[in-house]
């Protein structure tokens, strides 16, 4: 299997791939030299309270692959 998903960036939306996440998405904000401000865009699963669309944290960029662990990528905004 090849990953065919683009290199991080700014505007784009990633899908968190982990199953307790259930549809966890997260916007990039920025990239800095090893990690990726990211903006909570939907929490994980309907019922979950805790985060709030919005919330920023920092992912490092190794992490945005197609992997169990990793994050998939959907759309840049532009393309929405």
């Amino acid at each position: 299997m090849t990953d065919t998903s683009p290199a991080p960036a700014a505007r784009q939306i990633w899908q968190d791939n982990d199953p307790r996440a259930h549809g966890r998405r997260v916007r990039i904000v920025a990239v800095d030299g090893t990690h990726a401000v990211v903006e909570l865009v939907i929490p994980r699963g309907a019922g979950h309270l805790h985060a709030k669309p919005g919330r920023r944290t920092r992912i490092r960029l190794d992490r945005f692959r197609p992997t169990s662990t990793g994050y998939q990528y959907i759309t840049t905004e532009a393309e929405r």
